[in-house]
């Protein structure tokens, strides 16, 4: 666990906290470019500042706010890595790991708040080290006096008051030092940021999508939803069954069989949410699923991110996927452009760019029989053609913020089924979801 550091609640803290990054990455930028100097060479402003001794500024300072500035890092690092300057995605990148927990103090302060200060009578035990610490709030283990086990996620104090001042004000800092691509549009990437933030600082929310998607599963074997602490729960404390589990990675060296059931049912997850329920859980990140053997469950865990799409959308996306696994080009680009990867203003070239990409996007659904999703490579040429739509053709526009949402989900899973080097017939399992229309 890393060290504890208290989080800056108030905007005018926030604010100083980013006007402090900001003078340390300039003071560093004139530091290196003298050394340099007295050196004999004559550098250039961009190697100035992406030192690493800057990188570690931007990392350690937007990890030790949390919330809003540490997301657009992480989203930044996520959506626009492929072509972000170098070595900023993997200093963005460094913003996935745990966040520094707060002290004991400010933990105790948030529970005053949420519970009154008598709030420890109702526990047997309430284990003050986190079992997890991220950018909106911290997960704790605890038992109540009457034998529960629960899982106590407390959000971080003034975080949810602050997420849309902190995204403008990390972007203006983003902007002042040049460190996005010129013609890169990251106004959809900001929507989705606040939107995403918003979402995950509403504990009462997410708590009913704990129960929503507890109820959609229903006796479905394989997948388990926490059970909310309905007594315990608040704006900014949500309270949920602990359920132990060893880390989704640990299946990596599992046998082949129990990899692969496990795939084809995260899988199945993946396109109920999508096609049948129009509710899904867009959070790509590992820690959100954890594997009980002895039962043979994967727990589904961390619903703050948790979308609900228009129903036009998603029978739009359905289209957009039936046409690309046909050869009809001209079905498959006006579907694109339903689902708004094609503007009617865009030429020739962006277009065929776009249908490229869906196509090679598309390649597990086509392949014919279970695509081995540990030696593709696909991930790597899809990459590769953002890179080059973006650099070379100059094309910095994003998808709409709700097809962003749906990209983070497959693309995790992707992700996820390379990691557990798994075999899934893509085909079969989407097959049923295109068939039928709601």
């Amino acid at each position: 666990m890393q060290q504890q550091r208290s989080v800056p609640s108030s905007r005018l803290s926030r604010l100083v906290q980013l006007g402090r990054l900001g003078s340390g990455i300039a003071g560093g930028m004139v530091g290196e470019g003298l050394r340099q100097l007295g050196s004999g060479n004559r550098p250039k402003a961009s190697d100035l500042l992406l030192t690493p001794a800057n990188a570690r500024r931007l990392a350690e300072r937007l990890s030790e706010m949390r919330g809003a500035a540490m997301k657009i890092g992480q989203l930044l690092s996520m959506e626009a890595g492929d072509i972000l300057p170098d070595p900023l995605p993997d200093i963005l990148s460094r913003l996935r790991e745990q966040a520094n927990p707060m002290p004991l103090g400010q933990v105790a302060a948030v529970l005053d708040g949420a519970w009154g200060s008598d709030w420890k009578n109702r526990f047997r035990r309430f284990h003050f080290t986190p079992l997890a610490a991220a950018s909106i709030g911290q997960v704790h283990a605890a038992e109540t006096k009457d034998g529960r086990r629960l899982a106590i996620k407390i959000q971080y104090p003034g975080i949810a008051r602050s997420i849309d001042s902190d995204l403008d004000n990390v972007m203006a800092l983003l902007r002042m030092f040049r460190l996005l691509p010129a013609g890169l549009e990251i106004e959809p990437l900001i929507t989705v940021a606040k939107s995403q933030l918003h979402m995950e600082a509403d504990y009462l929310q997410e708590a009913e999508h704990l129960r929503t998607y507890a109820a959609n599963l229903g006796s479905q074997p394989g997948l388990r939803v926490p059970e909310v602490a309905e007594d315990l729960t608040t704006a900014t404390v949500l309270a949920m069954e602990l359920v132990d589990g060893e880390p989704i990675e640990t299946l990596a060296s599992a046998p082949r069989e129990v990899r692969e059931r496990v795939a084809v049912r995260l899988t199945e997850l993946a396109l109920r949410e999508l096609f049948d329920w129009r509710l899904m859980q867009t959070d790509p990140n590992f820690a959100n699923f954890r594997y009980r053997v002895e039962d043979d469950e994967v727990i589904l865990l961390d619903f703050g991110a948790t979308r609900r799409f228009e129903p036009a959308l998603v029978e739009a996306f359905r289209h957009l996927v039936e046409a690309s696994l046909g050869d009809d080009e001209q079905a498959l680009e006006q579907a694109a452009t339903d689902v708004g990867y094609i503007d009617p203003e865009d030429g020739p070239a962006y277009r065929r760019a776009v249908i490229d990409m869906i196509v090679a996007a598309a390649e597990p659904a086509r392949y014919p029989g279970a695509y081995d999703f540990g030696v593709a490579d696909l991930s790597e040429r899809l990459g590769q053609h953002v890179m080059e739509m973006h650099t070379q053709q100059g094309f910095g526009r994003m998808p709409p913020p709700d097809i962003l949402y749906i990209h983070r989900k497959l693309g995790g899973l992707y992700l996820l089924l390379k990691r557990l080097r798994a075999r899934v017939p893509i085909a079969e399992l989407i097959a049923p979801h295109l068939l039928r229309r709601q």
